[in-house]
């Protein structure tokens, strides 16, 4: 079972990544700078970092799925803080 804090929801609008909103900052609607097709790498066992454009807080990547991408520390308790 995946550790649900550690994970981020994700939508693919139009070719481009986008999350809701930042566990860091809250800033709604942030695209990510990830594609699509770095999506089948990380689901092949590739980490990758990411780096939220709007303040700069990142996580490593570590897994994906349709919905959510896995990251290698909890993202939840980020965003409270």
């Amino acid at each position: 079972m995946l550790p649900f804090q550690n994970t981020w929801p994700y939508e693919v609008i139009m070719g481009d990544i986008y999350v809701a909103s930042c566990p860091f900052c809250s800033e709604e609607n942030v695209l990510l700078n990830l594609r699509p097709t770095e999506l089948d790498d990380i689901r092949d066992g590739k980490k990758r970092l990411l780096v939220f454009p709007c303040c700069h807080g990142r996580v490593t990547v570590i897994d994906a799925d349709q919905d959510y991408l896995l990251t290698d520390g909890p993202l939840a308790k980020r965003q409270q803080q």
